[in-house]
């Protein structure tokens, strides 16, 4: 009976892991749709922007407040007024196809529509993050199966228990990757709106 209980925590364990891991690849995917402009403003387009605060480059949302006044304005006020400067040079080497107006108190960002070139290639940019995604998750379970094999190799577990871990380890995967699919048509669905 110990024996057992050491079996089904072993595995729960490496479920619990697996899983801890996969939502991570999740939101490590979402984080990097935030960064993909959809001709709608959102804090997420600029909020990782390096910018040279005294010598140091330093995460724009760590430099100022970012909000969204309207649907397509981007305002950015700076705790620092003295960064002002550094601040819209930052945002303008960041290649994000955005031109920040400095008015010595905040810095302006209106957000241009997108034309449908550009939309195209965001999906595609979509799709290539949600492909990475899967490929994350394929990896932590490719490494949570092999656990599981190597637990019932080492006789940790039963082969009803490695069957079992499995079909939990399957499932798992499976429903995080609703959850990529999901998250990617949304985002798709963002994109094609005019």
């Amino acid at each position: 009976m110990a024996e057992e209980t050491k079996t089904l925590r072993s595995i729960a364990e490496v479920i619990k892991d697996t899983e801890s891991k996969m939502h991570k690849a999740l939101e490590a995917m979402v984080r990097e749709f935030g960064t993909i402009r959809t001709g709608r403003a959102s804090p997420a387009l600029v909020e990782g922007v390096r910018v040279d605060y005294y010598g140091t480059p330093t995460p724009l949302k760590q430099l100022a407040n970012i909000s969204t006044p309207e649907p397509k304005l981007l305002l950015i006020q700076p705790w620092d007024l003295n960064a002002l400067q550094e601040v819209e040079k930052g945002i303008a080497m960041a290649d994000l196809g955005l031109t920040p107006m400095n008015d010595g108190k905040v810095i302006r960002i209106p957000i241009p529509e997108l034309s449908t070139e550009r939309r195209k290639e965001m999906i595609k940019q979509v799709h290539k993050q949600a492909e990475e995604g899967r490929v994350s998750i394929r990896t932590v379970r490719h490494g949570a199966k092999e656990l599981i094999e190597k637990l019932h190799k080492d006789k940790t577990i039963t082969e009803d228990a490695k069957f079992d871990g499995l079909d939990r380890l399957q499932k798992l995967t499976d429903q995080i990757q609703k959850k990529v699919e999901e998250t990617l048509k949304a985002k798709e669905a963002e994109l094609t709106v005019v």
